[in-house]
């Protein structure tokens, strides 16, 4: 059955979750994380954490979208029938419930149970007089000095206000008898929360059961207001914050330098349109009102706290030294292949080398690419960065093969959203020794992860290449789960040359020997891969597919897998986020199972799994089956050829996945989703803790051929 036939026969609005919808249940599984008791009580407030800033994200990019639809009179219904105003609609009725669960989380459950093991927040009017008197005089020297009140009058606009900031509304009386509204923004330069145990000079000594206490900054600021508006009366005080579309749109074909315009669209994104506007329960009607005025939303785009706003700031409190209120730490464990390895060329000459990270250490990738920046014998380094982070000692090693006269180009990824600014700088620190620098290709982002080093040795020049399924990131390579591949395989040194050729020149190439490209071929050979295992079926022959992906909304693939699984191909799906799938739906869907694993560590990498009527393929990629990645990103797939290491993820990856029984969440056919507990006589499995428990033997140390 062609494609196309395939489309009609399954794209109903019935068999496809909304994805803006599937995106609320993931983050509902992260909240779920927060509200387990079992949890350790930082832990808890993380999750919190990531559950508001991943709120922020969703309303600056995915709300924010909607809205620019039903602005500009979009009302065609996406494919799973939902108009834009219908999912806007759907979007609040889902979400408010949970945050009104997140706030009675914080409040009545979190804060009482930080009391307890003597971390307190604290309201200004509880504290003693010393505290208070401290807490001014801290107000006034540390404080003050950053406050400006912006008054709003015929004279003086509405001011402007910047994205996700806190802010006070303040109504203010004149010795007239006039009223007047101010505003105040809390500097996000100070902390949200406010330690203050540590500042107060009370003459005690420091001792280790010392409380640890916090206060809000908008607190202390709102005690303190009478010194911003002096012989004026403050009537009141109340806080709000909004949050604007920051959805970058770049005309790359008109532009003459993408650095430049880039830097433009940034500052640009300060000015979006206001998507949500966040209030505190006690504000009154006329202060909303005059809020909704000026900022020029509507009623519906208003959110009624019943808490503190913005908790994502609440992961300051996850620094606290109380290592008994956390996760018992975990150290990345360096496999025994490196042990004796002081040339990891030659070691990677001698066979491929996995690892799985955070259980695998990822210092082995930068110790890799600092060899290849000190070694004499190194001729040239290519490189593709998408999301680095600060104080990159991947790029100082980068900067110091160029010094070294060595041929270093990076494919630098400007549009990397929220990442733009730190890519900007570590490209023009790049430029700056004479690396060759490239910031992607026309309409395409650049999103694999790829590292070739060119080496002089006896019998000529070698290539060796690190392929990842995430970034080159040494901070987030400890709480993301990734998979990464050192090889020397000709074959695949071949290909990753042709990609950065197309990368970096004017290359046409369109044969590849083993990787899968992006947007070249990778959504042809997944899809024919799908009807290997369904053509097998047909002959009689089992077939089973796994796929580990972040999201699966692609309803070309999706389309494919309902065939698949109406021949009886068995189809297991770990989605960690968006899933448009329909699962276990009889008549469509009832040999595909869909899981979710939300834990300690965010589940980042992809593996796919064909089973090729015994011949089994593993490929790990950077792509997952959305469009944008298999159409409109510079993707790659690289398969796993070394027998052993092929069977250790399957036997030792994929099926720990599989029977994870207490992070695991199955997708229902209502489209919600349950976890999975064990059933009865069987083991509980936490497939990370297995894999921190186990890493040193998955993966375990092998001869030399």
């Amino acid at each position: 059955m062609s494609i196309k036939e395939l489309q009609k026969k399954y794209n109903t609005p019935q068999n496809f979750i909304n994805r803006e919808l599937s995106w609320i249940e993931f983050n509902r599984r992260v909240l779920e994380e927060a509200l387990n008791p079992d949890l350790p009580l930082l832990e808890k407030v993380k999750f919190v954490s990531i559950f508001s800033s991943n709120l922020d994200e969703f309303y600056m990019i995915r709300v924010a979208g909607l809205k620019e639809l039903i602005t500009a009179g979009f009302s065609e219904p996406s494919i799973d029938g939902l108009t834009p105003i219908q999912q806007l609609a759907q979007i609040e009725q889902k979400l408010l419930p949970m945050l009104e669960e997140c706030i009675d989380l914080w409040k009545n459950h979190i804060v009482p149970e930080l009391a307890t093991n003597n971390v307190y927040i604290c309201q200004y009017p509880d504290l003693s007089p010393e505290e208070q008197e401290s807490l001014n005089q801290y107000f006034k020297k540390e404080i003050f000095p950053v406050l400006t009140p912006l008054a709003f009058d015929p004279g003086r606009p509405f001011p402007y206000i910047s994205n996700l900031s806190l802010s006070l509304a303040i109504q203010i009386r004149s010795p007239k008898g006039e009223d007047h509204f101010a505003r105040v923004k809390v500097p996000t330069s100070l902390p949200r929360l406010l330690r203050f145990d540590t500042i107060i000079a009370d003459g005690s000594e420091k001792s280790a059961n010392r409380p640890i206490k916090y206060i809000w900054l908008g607190d202390l600021i709102i005690a303190n207001l009478h010194l911003l508006f002096p012989r004026m009366e403050i009537k009141e005080a109340h806080r709000f914050r909004i949050t604007r579309d920051t959805d970058i749109e770049i005309q790359e074909d008109e532009a003459d330098d993408l650095l430049t315009v880039i830097e433009e669209n940034i500052r640009q994104r300060k000015f979006g349109n206001v998507v949500r506007l966040e209030v505190e329960k006690s504000m009154p009607e006329f202060m909303i009102n005059t809020l909704i005025e000026n900022l020029e939303i509507t009623r519906e785009d208003v959110h009624i706290i019943d808490g503190p706003l913005g908790l994502s700031n609440v992961i300051s409190i996850y620094s606290l030294p109380l290592h008994q209120l956390k996760e018992k730490p975990f150290i990345p464990i360096i496999p025994k292949i490196f042990d004796n390895a002081d040339d990891l060329f030659s070691l990677i000459r001698e066979r491929d080398v996995l690892l799985h990270h955070p259980y695998d250490s990822f210092s082995p990738v930068i110790d890799f690419i600092k060899q290849a920046a000190q070694d004499p014998d190194v001729l040239a380094i290519k490189q593709t960065l998408y999301r680095v982070g600060p104080n990159s000692p991947v790029v100082k090693y980068l900067i110091e093969a160029a010094e070294r006269g060595k041929q270093v180009a990076v494919l630098v990824e400007l549009k990397a959203r929220f990442d733009e600014e730190n890519n900007i700088f570590w490209a023009r620190e790049l430029e700056k020794v004479g690396a060759h620098v490239v910031y992607g290709l026309v309409g395409l982002k650049t999103h694999c992860k790829m590292t070739l080093v060119v080496r002089r040795e006896l019998d000529g020049l070698r290539r060796y290449v690190h392929l990842s399924t995430g970034n080159y990131n040494a901070t987030t390579a400890k709480i993301y789960t990734d998979m990464g591949l050192f090889t020397s395989n000709d074959e695949i040194c071949e290909d990753v040359s042709n990609i950065f050729n197309f990368l970096t020149g004017y290359s046409k190439q369109t044969d590849f020997n083993k990787l899968f490209v992006a947007p070249i071929n990778l959504r042809e050979q997944i899809c024919e891969l799908i009807h290997r295992e369904i053509r097998n079926v047909n002959e009689g022959k089992p077939g089973k597919i796994f796929m580990k992906l972040n999201a699966l909304i692609d309803p070309m693939i999706i389309s494919l897998l309902y065939e698949a699984s109406s021949v009886g191909v068995q189809i297991d799906l770990l989605i960690r986020g968006i899933c448009s799938l329909v699962a276990g739906k009889e008549g469509l869907s009832e040999n595909i199972r869909v899981t979710s694993i939300v834990g300690r560590y965010l589940e980042h990498s992809r593996i796919l799994y064909f089973y090729n009527n015994g011949a089994e393929d593993v490929f790990l990629s950077s792509a997952d089956m959305m469009q944008r990645n298999l159409d409109r990103r510079v993707e790659v797939a690289f398969p796993v050829l070394e027998a052993d290491f092929k069977q250790q993820i399957i036997n030792k990856v994929i099926k720990i996945f599989l029977a994870d029984n207490e992070k695991a969440r199955s997708l229902n056919t209502d489209f919600t989703y349950t976890i999975k507990h064990p059933d009865e006589g069987n083991k509980q499995v936490n497939s990370q803790e297995w894999f921190m428990s186990h890493c040193h033997k998955v993966f375990k140390k092998l001869k030399l051929k």
